[in-house]
Order: structure tokens, then C-alpha cells, then sequence
């Protein structure tokens, strides 16, 4: 029978093997190694891509809901979780458009008192969003509900004052309350002027929308002669501004309502309108720098509208030439006004100096 080999094993042989399997286990750590430093450095290069931002002033544009940044020396940090939660909170600020609210200001008369022209100026203001139009909730769409109403309104940001205009409120019987039941904190604006000149300045305006309409001095009298005054024709009715007052001072306390000068809202806007940023409790942003008057049409007009870099006057018919008005008619019309007007300067405690 043959026996086993007792040879001893090869040593070279042996040596080689321990010398593969030191070189393999190298070669797995230094992969790992190299493995874990490219991970780290991607991460790394991500994180920076989103935590790095240049220093610099951010500043908010508050007008539109908008906000911009200006970037400063171009300097990196790295920023902290709270300094990434800031950068996420302007990124969130940016995309905000803002929020629909109910008025808290409302210019509610007189038509041809200067409404429009105070409007446009007050839109310069970055903490005023105005409804361009004249949405006649109060007084023509009140069934439609205050939802309705709300989504006419221009989304505005916290802080910024939302308002809009219709002239007629202040002359409808009903919009008092209404507004009150509202909110009973709204601010209420009203431009007046002359009476006498509102109201031919006011059949001007329906004259040039009716061909063939009767003459002022006919339609200002009672069966068109030259007797008794038409209190109740619609340009005359206006002007009985103490009447229109009485009725808002049943829910609205005279610390609520400002007056706007009408005659002098054209002579010196920026005086009036730091008036009514003042009552606004707004910074006088609006001064005599924004204007500039027009000779041809007789009525200051805007240095650069709001949102353009060009200067902006109303309309072709505002500042329009009023028609003849018979020089008898128009001192019968001053004596009928002179006791409200005198009234009115008494409840308001202004003088407006109408002759």
C-alpha cells in the first residue's frame, strides 16, 4: 500500500499568496476611501450651490407684491439653517401675489369734485392699491354680496391700503348704512368744489353724451323758467353737500371723513395730497416733485404714472371747456346755495371760500 506525502507545503508559494491578499485589501480600502472623498465632495458642491448666496441688501418692492435683491460685493458664506430659512421665505415672498380685502379707505364723492384726478395721484403711493374702476357696489350691486365685491378689489400685501372710488356713494341715501355694516373702521375721502361750477361742469359732461338735451338754464328751474330752483335735478342736488353729510354723520363719526379741497387739489395737489396721507397715516411719499402743470389743459398732471416712466395728464375729457352759462342763472344759482354752503362749512370746519 502506498503511504501519504509528508512533504512540507511550498514556503514560496505561500508567500506569494499573503502577499496578493495584503495587495487586495489595499486596493479595497484605498477604493473605499477614494469612494467616500467623492461622495463628500459632491455633497459638498450641492449644498454650496444652495446655502452660498452673496451677501447684499435685500430690499422689498412692496408696490405689486414684488421683491428684489441687490447684490452687494459678491462675498460667499456659509450660511446657517436660520439664513437658509430666510433665503426659502424671500423665495415664497416672491411668488406671494398678495391677497383680496374689502377697502379700507373709499373715496365716495363728489363726481366732477376731482375723484378720478385724486385717485391716480394716490396710485403713485407704494402702500395704496386702487380699483381703477368705479365698481357701484354700495349703490347698484349690493345684492350681488360683499364675496363679489371682495374678489374687485386689487390683491395688496399686509400693510397696504386697499381703496376704491365711486362718486356716487356720497349722494345715494342708502350707502351709509351699508358701508357701516361693512366695517365701521373705513376711512372716507370726499372732494368738493363749488357747486355752482360742479354743476355746469357737470351737464357738460351729459351734454356731450346727449344730443339735443335742453339748456342748463332751463333745466336748473322748476318748470323751466327762471323762478324756483330744481333742487332736485341731479347736478344741482349734488351740491347740496351738508344734506348728503347729515346722513353719514348718522354712522360715521367726522374724525372718519376727510374733505379734499377740490379747487385747491388742482392750484397745489401736493399740498392736498400730504392732507391725505396724513389722514391715510401714511409717510407723505407723494410730494410737489410728482407734478406738473399743464397750461393747455389747465390741471396739474403726474411727472411718471404709476408703473411708466412717462408723464401721464388725464383723459381728453377732463379740464374739458364747460358750456355758456347765462351770468343771471349763475348768480340765481349762487344765492340758492349760499345757506348750505355756509351750513356745510360749519359741520365740516372748513372754509372753502365759494362765493
Amino acid at each position: 500500500m502506498a503511504s501519504s506525502c509528508g512533504c512540507p507545503p511550498d514556503k514560496g508559494r505561500l508567500a506569494a499568496k499573503l502577499v496578493g491578499m495584503l495587495w487586495f485589501g489595499v486596493s479595497c480600502a484605498l477604493l473605499l476611501y477614494f469612494l467616500h472623498c467623492c461622495d463628500f465632495g459632491i455633497t459638498e458642491s450641492f449644498s454650496s450651490s444652495r446655502d452660498d448666496v452673496p451677501l447684499g441688501t435685500v430690499r422689498y418692492g412692496e408696490r405689486n407684491g414684488t421683491v428684489t435683491g441687490a447684490i452687494g460685493d459678491g462675498k460667499r458664506r456659509k450660511r446657517s439653517a436660520g439664513d437658509r430659512a430666510e433665503v426659502e421665505g424671500l423665495i415664497k415672498e416672491k411668488e406671494w401675489k398678495g391677497a383680496r380685502r374689502l377697502p379700507h379707505a373709499l373715496i365716495i364723492g363728489v363726481k366732477k369734485g376731482g375723484t378720478r384726478a385724486l385717485l391716480e395721484f394716490l396710485r403713485l403711493h407704494p402702500d395704496i392699491r386702487a380699483l381703477g374702476a368705479e365698481p357701484h357696489f354700495f349703490d347698484r350691486h349690493y345684492a350681488r354680496g360683499l364675496t363679489w365685491y371682495r374678489s374687485m378689489m386689487p390683491k395688496a400685501l399686509d400693510g397696504q391700503i386697499v381703496m376704491e372710488k365711486t362718486p356716487r356713494y356720497f349722494v345715494s341715501a342708502e350707502t351709509p348704512a351699508r358701508v357701516r355694516a361693512m366695517s365701521r373702521d373705513v376711512k372716507l375721502i370726499v372732494v368738493v368744489r363749488d357747486p355752482v361750477t360742479r354743476a355746469i361742469s357737470d351737464y357738460t359732461q351729459i351734454a356731450s353724451k346727449t344730443p339735443g338735451i335742453s339748456s342748463f338754464e332751463s333745466l336748473a328751474f322748476k318748470n323751466r323758467s327762471w323762478g324756483q330752483v330744481d333742487s332736485l335735478w341731479s347736478p344741482l342736488y349734488i351740491g347740496l353737500y351738508a344734506q348728503h353729510l347729515e346722513r353719514w354723520l348718522t354712522f360715521f363719526p367726522l374724525s372718519q371723513i376727510h374733505f379734499v379741497h377740490g379747487e385747491r387739489l388742482v392750484s397745489d395737489p401736493a399740498f392736498e395730497l400730504g392732507r391725505v396721507q396724513d389722514f391715510l397715516g401714511l409717510e407723505r411719499i407723494i410730494t410737489d416733485k410728482h407734478f406738473y402743470f399743464n397750461k393747455t389743459k389747465g390741471f396739474p398732471c403726474l411727472k411718471k404714472a404709476e408703473g411708466s416712466a412717462e408723464p401721464h395728464c388725464l383723459g381728453k375729457t377732463k379740464g374739458r371747456t364747460h358750456v355758456h352759462v347765462n351770468p343771471d342763472v349763475i348768480h340765481k344759482l349762487r344765492d340758492f346755495y349760499r345757506p348750505h354752503n355756509l351750513r356745510f362749512y360749519q359741520m365740516t370746519g372748513m372754509d372753502f371760500g365759494w362765493k
